[in-house]
């Protein structure tokens, strides 16, 4: 007669095993600012296709593997970048655009925001001027093609209000204007470390001079 197998007893948990695992700990939003701003120095410094995750792990004193527990990628980390910067940039313009001002003091308002966000954003500023024209390309990236035409919009009516009001010579090139206020106003994020001799804005005011009056001196 065979024997009657006995019922086999499920092993007894430890108390180790039956504690939950806590969550992991989401990382601080000033570890995360910390990090993409080291990101931003290296896509400045070396170009966004030849900088790795490696590179910026190496920067940030950590392992590679430890960026992917921040963010997800390379692309992440620059579309955050540029967003944050350019969100800025807007919410600077937007209120010099609304407030009750002369066409040249809007100018002068949108100058001296923009080397404000040069000092908030150098890094940034740097990566938009190198990388924007291949970026566009992406359908990640396709928000920089707007903001460029709602840029250029802004400048373009300033000026065009400006002439109109006699506040600018009839004769005034707006597009000509334009381009040459664009690219000398941001082409200082090539130069300019924050800190530095001169706030953003006594820079602003120095151009501003040069642009709106010269720099010959008046007979």
């Amino acid at each position: 007669m065979p024997t009657q197998k006995q019922p086999t007893k499920s092993p007894v948990a430890s108390p180790a095993a039956r504690k939950p695992k806590k969550p992991p700990v989401p990382p601080s939003p000033e570890r995360r600012a910390e990090l993409l701003g080291i990101a931003a120095e290296v896509f400045a410094e070396q170009g966004y296709n030849a900088t790795t995750v490696r590179k910026i792990a190496d920067a940030a004193g950590m392992l590679a593997g430890s960026l992917y527990y921040h963010f997800d990628s390379k692309e992440s980390m620059l579309e955050e970048i540029l967003r944050t910067f350019l969100t800025e940039l807007w919410d600077g313009y937007d209120a010099v655009l609304a407030a009750p001002l002369g066409p040249r003091e809007t100018l002068e308002a949108l100058v001296t925001e923009s080397f404000r966000e040069i000092d908030r954003h150098r890094a940034a500023v740097a990566i938009y001027q190198k990388e924007s024209r291949h970026l566009v390309t992406q359908t990640r990236f396709e928000y920089l093609l707007e903001s460029q035409r709602r840029f250029e919009k802004t400048w373009l009516t300033t000026l065009e209000r400006g002439v109109a009001d006699g506040a600018f010579r009839a004769d005034l090139d707006v597009r000509l204007t334009y381009r040459f206020v664009r690219d000398t106003v941001w082409v200082a994020a090539s130069w300019y470390r924050p800190g530095g001799g001169h706030s953003p804005e006594e820079i602003a005011r120095q151009y501003l001079s040069m642009v709106l009056d010269g720099i010959a001196v008046r007979a």
